[in-house]
């Protein structure tokens, strides 16, 4: 069931971004086959598109934030980095102007590469003690810190993006079912796919981005059992550079295509411009990560190469959090933002995924929601 606490503003945020990206099958019909029209895949029997749709935003009634302080720590980058750190901005500022927060009650502070814990630490200090309540730390890379520093700050509310800091009840988790996004963008791939052989490039080997790398197999797999595929991470864990290396995304995702793959699929943030400039240049085809890319201007000149994306909305559980704490109702936010409250989704701007694929798509939607099909977010 849709939370009531969404605005119908916030479905649109991720159409306005600069931002770049981001198994066994155990349901999802398994009988017969088809071959697709241009020599690619033979394809799994595909799900029915359900009757009726249901990705209509509620659009809540008006809060009041006017007395709020907030605050944003980004992770490496800050706004405007061509990745999430743009989408978690787009959220910040929804909120501000929805809830009527003053301009002067809002700060961003942003981390600078392979720094230490102390200076994200000192950055959430920063905030809490000039009075920002509730504050959002975007992404893992504040989990260690926020153990430290939340239980300084008992009284302030904070939002952590892509972790959780076990025993620390001002803190709160907002996590994705990232896996299920790209599930989707899994079959899309193989359905676009003339040679069935795909590739998937990772920022950095962690396990945030393996549960994107783990849906986008299966769901290739599950679309196309006998699909290839190949994968590049450009840095170990541990070596964060690897989400802002536009020329080392292109090497892999040239990499990846000198071995046959013709569709790419990139959760490498800004390193995912490589990406699209190797697949442009190749002439074969792309998925995008976290927001609807072929409309982002950061990707322009190679827009084309897009069929499809997959969407990670940080934007939204950015601005749900700040919303449920102006309302002291945070227990209200969902465990885990997934397919069945539109916390992950796909886009198809551009024109390249047909009115039959676009029903398969949501008929494999309908079953993961369902539970008939259960994403594995482990390669």
């Amino acid at each position: 069931m849709r939370r009531p606490t969404r605005g119908t503003a916030v479905a649109a945020i991720a159409l306005t971004l600069v931002v770049s990206a981001c198994a066994k099958d155990s349901g999802g019909g398994t009988t017969g086959s088809t071959t697709a029209a241009g020599g690619g895949c033979e394809f799994s029997a595909a799900p029915s598109a359900p009757a009726t749709s249901s990705t209509s935003a509620a659009a809540g009634e008006r809060v009041d934030g006017s007395a709020l302080k907030i605050g944003l720590a980004y992770d490496i980058g800050g706004r405007g980095d061509a990745s999430f750190n743009d989408l978690a901005a787009a959220g910040f500022d929804q909120a501000i102007k929805d809830m009527g927060v003053e301009k002067e009650n809002t700060r961003e502070l942003s981390a600078a590469p392979n720094e230490d814990e102390a200076a994200k630490q000192t950055r959430l200090r920063q905030l809490a003690s000039e009075g920002f309540n509730p504050i959002v730390g975007v992404g893992f890379a504040y989990t260690e810190s926020l153990k430290v520093v939340a239980p300084e700050f008992p009284n302030v509310e904070f939002g952590l993006v892509d972790s959780a800091v076990e025993g620390a009840a001002n803190v709160t988790p907002l996590v994705f079912a990232e896996q299920e996004g790209a599930f989707l963008a899994g079959v899309v791939a193989a359905y676009q796919s003339k040679k069935c052989h795909v590739g998937f490039v990772g920022g950095v080997d962690i396990p945030l981005i393996q549960k994107f790398e783990a849906g986008y197999v299966q769901g290739a797999k599950t679309a196309a059992p006998k699909v290839q595929f190949d994968k590049k991470y450009i840095t170990p864990a541990g070596d964060f550079t690897g989400f802002q290396d536009p020329p080392k995304g292109q090497e892999a995702a040239k990499g990846l295509i000198d071995k046959g793959a013709d569709v790419v699929y990139p959760a490498a943030g800004a390193s995912g411009l490589g990406v699209f400039a190797a697949v442009k240049q190749a002439g074969v085809l792309a998925i995008g990560c976290d927001a609807d890319q072929y409309n982002q201007p950061a990707v322009a000149a190679n827009k084309d190469v897009i069929v499809a994306s997959s969407l990670k909305r940080v934007d939204v559980a950015v601005y749900d959090f700040f919303r449920a704490a102006a309302k002291n109702d945070l227990a209200s936010l969902p465990k885990v933002f997934d397919l069945k409250v539109d916390g992950v989704g796909y886009a198809t701007s551009g024109g390249k995924v047909d009115a039959k694929l676009q029903g398969i798509l949501e008929g494999y939607k309908a079953q993961i929601i369902e539970g008939k099909i259960k994403v594995s977010d482990k390669p």
